[in-house]
């Protein structure tokens, strides 16, 4: 019997799609508190300037604002605590090494719930320029013109 665990995302980094190339993605489990998830399930998440550091072996993500619960009281958490992630061993590893190539760094891009236990997606990504950057708002643009035009057209 196969179980398919429902997804559903909770916060997504747009902001990274837009700053950098996403090499590669990886899916980490996330060490939170009762509350926290209680935020997290409510949508209270922000991405934005996040991003990853792998310390001592262990991968953390710091930057991530998961507001107060509301009814959590004295059981609350720093929202801007770093978060740490769960990932294999070998996997850390192999993303350390990539991670020290020049330019390469690590962001979250994505909060999700897979069943019941929170979910970060991670990319490995390089920065852009502000050209790279230029050219896909440009390629965007000519999208959403086509686009435009053959609605036009088929009216």
């Amino acid at each position: 019997m196969d179980k398919k665990k429902s997804i559903k995302i909770v916060a997504k980094n747009k902001k990274a799609y837009h700053d950098f190339f996403v090499e590669d993605t990886y899916e980490a489990g996330v060490q939170l508190f009762g509350t926290e998830v209680k935020s997290v399930r409510q949508g209270a998440v922000s991405l934005k300037d996040s991003y990853c550091v792998i310390d001592k072996g262990e991968i953390y993500a710091t930057g991530i604002h998961i507001s107060p619960y509301e009814k959590g009281n004295i059981f609350n958490r720093d929202p801007l605590r770093d978060k740490k992630l769960l990932m294999h061993k070998k996997e850390i590893i192999k993303l350390f090494s990539l991670k020290g190539k020049e330019g390469y760094t690590l962001v979250p891009l994505s909060v999700y719930f897979s069943g019941s236990r929170v979910k970060i997606e991670i990319g490995l990504c390089k920065g852009k320029k502000l050209y790279d950057k230029r050219e896909t708002e440009a390629k965007k643009q000519a999208e959403r013109a086509i686009d435009r035009a053959m609605r036009e057209k088929n009216k």
